[in-house]
């Protein structure tokens, strides 16, 4: 049995059988699995939970899976949110959270040099020790590793001046399905062929098991400072994030919430029907002086009000406490964010239609937005959704309502399925519509060559008929 080999190669203590690891490693955190586990419903287990300390350790396991044709699922802390980690019956869940060391923090040339299974608020800190910053904040950065930021292709909340992961990302290292070791170069840019980090870039584990990630850093910035504003609606706060980019400011972070959204987060600083914009600038001193008054101008010119700076000291505070999806699960309600994007020109399109679209949903109790990442093309939009079926027995169905409400808006108006999240499962039906006939066979192609037998991560990205 492969445990056994496992054991001989790794250790004992590294290969994990009890059902109580088996259970809490076999999944992440997507809702359905969440309704699984409340319903105490039978759900495929993996054989094993491994949980290697170092690279040789990673190769035995891909090795030894694919001479055997077990299915092999990696890991980090499982806070994936579109069932990426579902170990299949029979499968190895290989946890790579015991692979946690920084390597190296290079002061000189900003770069931090990480093991994938580093917790990312660890990695924070260690470089803050050094008057650094990674500029990469996920809500989930207590709960997430530098790895799984990759293999999902993250967005940070500070993404709109310092970039989303890839952008962030100098080098990767990893274990392909064959065995064989890649690690990316170090430059800081390069024009040798194409990129083979952006094969790993939101890959969820499916073309190999990322081992090492370096990342360009900044340093902590010399200022911060808050504002917010009222905007008449959410056009018109698209058309104000369009022009602030689109001029040349870059505050770190843009985040427009619809009226739904203020009354919910934000009551004590809502006024009327308004949207509102939260804005955060940080930098030099005398770069963030002259951007909060330009972006002021440009607010006003608009017909937006100033806010009081303390909403965006409230989201400062507070934007990483979020209740759990099993409170609601208990109470019969199903809860749930959609993060997609588009560009300016059909941003209200999609916001429009996919709102009016949840609105029809029977037991729905809310459907709402807010942008949280912005482009000089384009922003994202999050949506959140609370329904409550009338029986019990029919939360998936709901739930999977809602997703189709928000995926089919997103495409009918020329935007993307996923902004940050990821595929996994929820996803994947709707991938072959985006990516169209050829792109999905292309995509296809790349994961039959370098995983011809599809023991990695099954299940995931691609739709199983690709």
């Amino acid at each position: 049995m492969i445990t056994k080999e496992l054991a001989a190669r790794l250790g004992s203590d590294a290969v994990l059988t009890a059902e109580g690891a088996l259970r809490s490693h076999r999944r992440d955190a997507w809702v359905l699995s969440e309704l699984d586990d409340l319903e105490r419903a039978l759900v495929p287990m993996p054989l094993c939970v491994v949980k290697p300390r170092t690279l040789e350790h990673v190769t035995a396991v891909v090795n030894l899976c694919r001479q055997s044709q077990t299915p092999l699922v990696p890991s980090g802390l499982r806070s994936g949110v579109c069932g990426g980690v579902l170990a299949p019956e029979g499968s190895v869940l290989l946890d790579l959270s015991s692979m946690n060391r920084v390597r190296a923090i290079d002061a000189h040339d900003l770069v931090g040099r990480f093991d994938a299974g580093v917790r990312g608020s660890d990695a924070e800190a260690r470089v803050n020790e050094r008057g650094l910053t990674l500029g990469h904040f996920p809500q989930s950065i207590a709960l997430s590793t530098v790895g799984g930021w990759v293999a999902t292709r993250a967005a940070g909340q500070f993404s709109t001046a310092y970039g989303n992961i890839e952008d962030l990302v100098l080098s990767v290292e990893a274990v392909l399905p064959d065995g064989t070791f890649i690690r990316t170069s170090e430059a800081p840019r390069a024009s040798t062929g194409p990129d083979l980090r952006h094969l790993l870039l939101g890959s969820e584990g499916t073309l190999g098991v990322i081992t090492g990630v370096d990342l360009s850093l900044l340093r902590l910035p010399e200022s911060r400072v808050c504002a917010a504003y009222y905007v008449p609606d959410m056009r018109a706060g698209f058309e104000l994030q369009r022009e602030i980019l689109q001029v040349g400011w870059k505050p770190p972070v843009l985040r427009q919430y619809d009226p739904r959204e203020v009354a919910r987060l934000f009551g004590k600083f809502r006024r009327d029907e308004l949207c509102l914009l939260l804005v955060v600038h940080e930098g030099p001193k005398e770069r963030v002086e002259a951007e909060r008054a330009a972006v002021e101008a440009l607010a006003l010119r608009a017909g937006g009000a100033a806010a009081s700076s303390e909403a965006t000291e409230h989201w400062l505070a507070e934007r990483n406490h979020v209740p759990t999806f099993k409170s609601f699960l208990e109470n019969g309600v199903v809860v749930d964010t959609i993060e997609v994007a588009a560009p300016y020109a059909r941003i209200g399109e999609l916001y429009e239609g996919a709102v009016a679209a949840l609105a029809q949903i029977e037991g729905i109790w809310a459907g709402s937005a807010h942008s949280s990442h912005a482009y000089r093309s384009g922003l994202n939009l999050y949506f959140s959704f609370a329904v409550q079926p009338k029986q019990r027995d029919q939360l998936r169905q709901a739930y999977r309502a809602c997703w189709a409400a928000v995926m089919e808006a997103s495409l009918k108006a020329g935007g993307t399925i996923a902004h940050h999240h990821g595929i996994g499962r929820v996803r994947r039906d709707w991938l072959a519509r985006e990516l169209g006939p050829g792109g999905l066979s292309t995509l296809a192609r790349i994961k039959h060559a370098l995983d011809p037998s599809g023991f990695m991560n099954p299940g995931v990205l691609l739709p199983p008929d690709a």
